[in-house]
C-alpha cells in the first residue's frame, strides 16, 4: 500500500505541477519516479515513453498507467493515473465556471504567456533528456530527419509517421 500511496502522490503532483501537456511532463516523471523515488530506471522510462507515444490517449496519462502498472501492478496503475488526471480535471471543472471573466483579466492573459514560454523550457529538456539516451549512429539521423521532415516541413499524419518509425526501427 505504501508504493500505491507513493505512485498516486508523486502523480498528483506531476499533474498539478506541470503545463503543456505530457511531453512537457516527462522532465519531472523522469525526475519523480526514476532518480528520487526509485521506482522505475531510465531504460524502463524510455520504452514506456515510447509505448505510451503509440497508444491511444495522452501521453501523461498513458505514462502514468504504465509506470504504475510496472510498480505496484493494477492498483499502481489506478493510482498513478487518478493522481495524474485529477487536478486536471479540477482545473478544468473550475475554469469552465468562471472562464469569461478569467480570459478577459490582463494578469491571466501575461500569466498565460508567461506559462507558454516555461512549457518550451520543459519540451527542450525532453528532447534533450531522450536526445542522449538514444542512439546515435547514420541509421537514426536518418530517420530522424525524415521523421522532421514529416511532421514539421510536409505536415503529414503524426499517426503514420509514429507508425512508420516503428516500422524502421
Amino acid at each position: 500500500m505504501k508504493k500505491i500511496s507513493t505512485l498516486f502522490w508523486t502523480f498528483l503532483k506531476i499533474g498539478a505541477f506541470t503545463f503543456g501537456g505530457g511531453v512537457a511532463m516527462l522532465p519531472l516523471i523522469e525526475q519523480e519516479t526514476t532518480e528520487k523515488h526509485k521506482l522505475i530506471d531510465k531504460e524502463e522510462l524510455s520504452d514506456i515513453v515510447a509505448i505510451s507515444e503509440l497508444t491511444p490517449g495522452p501521453i501523461a496519462v498513458n505514462s502514468a498507467t504504465f509506470i504504475g502498472f510496472r510498480a505496484a501492478g493494477a492498483l499502481g496503475s489506478a493510482a498513478a493515473t487518478l493522481g495524474v488526471v485529477l487536478p486536471s480535471f479540477v482545473i478544468i471543472l473550475a475554469v469552465a465556471f468562471f472562464l469569461r471573466h478569467i480570459m478577459e483579466n490582463r494578469i491571466v492573459q501575461y500569466a498565460f504567456f508567461g506559462i507558454r514560454a516555461g512549457v518550451l523550457a520543459l519540451i527542450v529538456k525532453a528532447v534533450v533528456s531522450f536526445w542522449k539516451r538514444s542512439e546515435h549512429n547514420v541509421f537514426a539521423f536518418c530517420v530522424m530527419a525524415a521523421a522532421f521532415a514529416w511532421a514539421a516541413i510536409l505536415d503529414w499524419s503524426v499517426i503514420a509517421l509514429i507508425a512508420l518509425c516503428g516500422l524502421a526501427g
